[in-house]
C-alpha cells in the first residue's frame, strides 16, 4: 500500500478557490464582457472567477506532491467569538461609530485566541483603528461616522 500524499488543508484552500473561481464564471457567463478599455459588466466576474481558479491552482498542485497533512478538528470558539465580533462590529459602526467599533471588533475578535496578550492587543487595536479609519472613512469616503452621535453633538 502506498504512503498517503498531499497537504490536506492546502488542497481544500485550494477547492474552495476553484469552486468561488468557477461560480463566478457561471453566474457572469451571459453578461457581457466587453473589452480592457471598455469594460462591461461581465469583465470582472471573469476576472475574478479565473484569478481565483489560477489561485487555486498554484497553491493545489504543490500540495498533491507533499507529505501528507490531516486537517485538525475545528475548534467552536474561535468560529463563534470571531462571527459574533463581526456581527457586533457591523452594529456597532453604525452606533458607536467607526474608532469605537474598530477597537471593539478587534479587542472582542483577540478572545478567539486565549493566549492573546493584552498589551499587544491595545497596539494591534489601536493601529488598526487608526490605519482603517484612513483608509475607508477619508481615502475610501466610506459613510460611516468616525465617532458615536453623543460625542459629536453640539461641536
Amino acid at each position: 500500500m502506498a504512503a498517503r500524499k498531499g497537504d490536506q488543508p492546502d488542497i481544500l484552500s485550494a477547492a474552495i478557490f476553484i469552486g468561488f473561481g468557477v461560480l463566478a464564471l457561471f453566474l457572469g457567463r451571459e453578461l457581457p464582457a466587453g473589452s480592457l478599455s471598455q469594460m462591461g459588466p461581465g469583465y470582472l466576474p471573469r476576472a475574478v472567477g479565473t484569478l481565483l481558479i489560477v489561485l487555486g491552482l498554484a497553491v493545489g498542485l504543490p500540495a498533491l506532491r507533499r507529505p501528507f497533512a490531516g486537517i485538525e478538528r475545528i475548534s467552536p470558539r474561535p468560529v463563534l467569538v470571531i462571527t459574533i465580533s463581526v456581527i457586533v462590529f457591523a452594529y456597532a459602526a453604525t452606533h458607536l461609530g467607526f474608532v469605537l467599533a474598530s477597537l471593539l471588533l478587534i479587542v472582542l475578535g483577540s478572545l478567539a485566541d486565549p493566549g492573546g496578550r493584552w498589551r499587544t492587543v491595545g497596539l494591534l487595536a489601536v493601529g488598526l483603528t487608526i490605519f482603517g479609519a484612513l483608509v475607508f472613512v477619508y481615502g475610501l469616503g466610506v459613510q460611516v461616522p468616525l465617532w458615536p452621535a453623543f460625542l459629536t453633538e453640539g461641536t
